[in-house]
């Protein structure tokens, strides 16, 4: 079978991707398909495309809402099956293996998620430019089809700085052994995903420092899929100082928390940092994050302490178990939020529970999900309630 692309460019394609051959213009040209999705390069190596999608397939009941107040625990039955996430993803380099791009876009919304451009010639010193989720936590910065659970947490709402455009330098400083360290310093516009222009003349100010104390980087993924002889882990530190019209960042841009009405330029002064954790090793995965944030309201002069922390843990059983099916992971989340620290009964309580079947790692799998969510108040009754997810994940 052929197919013709573009200027009479034709492609080949064979029983197995892997062997496809075309000549363009004189000079060879490759197509296959790895766990990147399709590929198409040139024989000389200076380009590169990566095109992949995925697809995120979701049941949940009795809603697929995490609660924000008091009022979401009375809503009615709203059991949905949806398509979660749509997603296109085009990566690659271009004239020097070292130059590479990046760009993705969500189908089901028409939203440009990411464009940006890396410069990776060195591994301790990179530099990138564009638009991109800030690697302020592992939770968040971890693809929402590489997660171990079927979403982020209830911290990701209330921390996460999502998408910023702007400009970072990062790196991996490697001495030996312990002595193995990453680093990101960005400055960004902060007014979050698909913005155009500042509110003011302030910056977003970011920065993560990151301990890998084994000798060996953990992946930005969930799970210990590769069941890892050799233990990895990492602690890290990330900070940030921002001022605009917004509380927090989504997907959908800027916006503000339960309290914090105000859209003023330049209306809240954020500052922010977390402590972060994780571990790998023979199937068993640990992640962790403690959180502080303080919002300052500029022009009603209020000042607002949150707090938060999560503790995540997953392993294989098929390691110690032989009945155990080898795909089959078992995953456990436990978090905890304080909208106000000066408010000591002000909780919010997450705790779930999911397993895991791989059919391709990541690439493919089937996660089901239960999840008991607690709020707690001085002046209002404890609420609760259960939720039960379903999701498939696909990506080729």
């Amino acid at each position: 079978m052929f197919v013709t692309l573009f200027s009479g460019a034709t492609f080949s394609f064979g029983q197995e991707a892997d062997s496809t051959v075309s000549k363009v213009e004189n000079k060879e040209s490759y197509l296959n398909h790895t766990s990147k999705g399709f590929i198409l390069k040139t024989e000389d190596g200076k380009y590169e495309m990566q095109i992949a999608a995925r697809l995120q397939l979701r049941f949940a009941l009795p809603d697929d809402q995490d609660p924000l107040t008091f009022a979401d625990f009375r809503n009615q039955d709203q059991r949905v099956f949806k398509i979660n996430r749509a997603r296109l993803k085009v990566g690659g380099h271009a004239y020097q293996p070292w130059i590479k791009y990046y760009f993705e876009y969500e189908l089901s919304r028409s939203l440009l998620l990411d464009y940006r451009v890396m410069i990776e010639k060195w591994p301790w010193l990179k530099f990138k430019a564009g638009q991109w989720k800030v690697e302020f936590t592992r939770e968040r910065f971890i693809s929402s089809g590489e997660q171990q659970m079927v979403d982020r947490s209830l911290l990701n709402r209330k921390f996460t700085l999502d998408r910023q455009q702007g400009v970072e330098v990062y790196g991996n400083l490697d001495g030996g052994g312990i002595a193995n360290f990453n680093y990101w310093a960005a400055v960004l516009t902060g007014m979050g995903r698909g913005a155009t222009q500042n509110d003011d003349s302030k910056m977003m100010y970011f920065g993560r420092f990151q301990w890998n104390f084994l000798g060996r980087e953990v992946p930005f993924s969930g799970g210990d899929l590769k069941i890892s002889q050799k233990p990895l882990g990492l602690i890290a530190i990330a900070a940030v100082t921002n001022t605009s019209p917004y509380t927090r960042f989504s997907t959908s841009g800027g916006g503000n928390l339960s309290g914090f009405e105000g859209t003023n330029d330049a209306q809240y002064t954020v500052k922010q940092y977390q402590v972060e954790t994780a571990f790998n090793y023979k199937g068993f995965s640990w992640a962790s994050e403690f959180h502080r944030k303080n919002i300052y309201d500029n022009f009603d002069e209020i000042s607002t302490d949150l707090g938060g922390f999560y503790v995540m843990a997953g392993y294989f059983p098929s390691q110690i178990l032989n009945f155990w099916p080898k795909p089959l992971e078992i995953a456990s989340r436990y978090a905890v939020i304080s909208p106000d620290l000066n408010i000591e009964s002000n909780k919010q309580r997450e705790l779930a529970l999911a397993f895991n079947w791989f059919f391709a790692e990541h690439k493919s799998k089937l996660t089901t999900e239960l999840t008991r969510f607690t709020f707690e108040d001085k002046e209002l009754p404890q609420d609760n309630e259960l939720r039960f997810r379903l999701q498939l994940d696909i990506s080729f």
